[in-house]
């Protein structure tokens, strides 16, 4: 999509703000070329994320269920490592959540999420 067919963006620094809060890390989309990045602070961290009615950890445990499901263990680990380093999940939550969603995604699927969970743990501890 070209620059003059592109609609209006949302805040862009509220994006940057917010990705950062969420995971502790920012992206200039100017310095990106292609368009995916833009839309990802854009509209994914300044708009979706920065909705009022759930909040952080809300929208984290979301996310990491849905990557439960999908079996993404490597995206699972950056989830992860942020619940941990924003104090929205503790360890003990971490491995909760793995319990719970054993029981929703079964237990092959479940068992990338121990995993990833108990790799950042440890890695933690270090």
């Amino acid at each position: 999509m070209t620059a003059e067919h592109r609609p209006p963006r949302p805040d862009r620094e509220a994006g940057r703000r917010r990705m950062q809060e969420v995971y502790n890390f920012e992206v200039d989309p100017d310095a990106v070329e292609g368009d995916f990045v833009a839309y990802t602070v854009d509209h994914l961290f300044g708009d979706v994320w920065c909705r009022p009615d759930l909040d952080l950890r809300q929208r984290r445990l979301l996310t990491i269920g849905v990557l439960a499901a999908l079996g993404r263990t490597e995206l699972l680990d950056v989830q992860f490592q942020s619940a941990l380093d924003n104090g929205e999940l503790t360890e003990a939550q971490a491995r909760e959540v793995v319990v719970h969603l054993a029981h929703y995604v079964g237990w092959p699927l479940a068992t990338g999420v121990s995993e990833s969970a108990e790799r950042i743990i440890a890695r933690r501890r270090r």
